[in-house]
């Protein structure tokens, strides 16, 4: 099975003082551990890598390049893409939803994944499942 990978669930995993880190961190393990496929797409890791250095500093940075990053199957957005997501993202019209999830949602729909490892609600609102459930 395939399962999207969020910012939401990435920082979860690494900041321990996150309220969902023991259930992420869980998910992330076994998940790992069975061979998973954890897709991801480059806006993420830009989105991730900016709020980890920013929360949690450089060497939460590291693992992530180090430890997260080469476990993911990354898809790059492409123009096309990033086309639909902006024009979802302006559609919408929402302050909190962003382009790097219109981005998502977007990768999702094209690559036929349903479910996300995410805590975030914009997911479910679109549709798709959220794990750890």
């Amino acid at each position: 099975m395939n399962v999207f990978v969020d910012t939401s669930a990435i920082l979860a995993v690494l900041d321990a003082g996150d309220t969902n880190h023991a259930q992420a961190k869980a998910f992330w393990e076994k998940t790992v551990g069975a061979g998973e496929g954890l897709v991801c797409h480059n806006y993420i890791l830009v989105e991730t890598s900016a709020v980890i250095l920013r929360r949690l500093g450089v060497e939460a940075v590291r693992v992530f390049e180090h430890d997260i990053v080469p476990v993911l199957r990354l898809v790059w957005v492409t123009s096309e893409v990033h086309e639909s997501a902006a024009s979802a993202h302006l559609l919408a019209s929402r302050r909190t939803l962003s382009l790097v999830d219109c981005a998502s949602f977007e990768i999702m729909r094209r690559i036929g994944i349903r479910s996300a490892f995410a805590f975030d609600r914009h997911f479910q609102e679109y549709g798709h499942e959220l794990l750890p459930g």
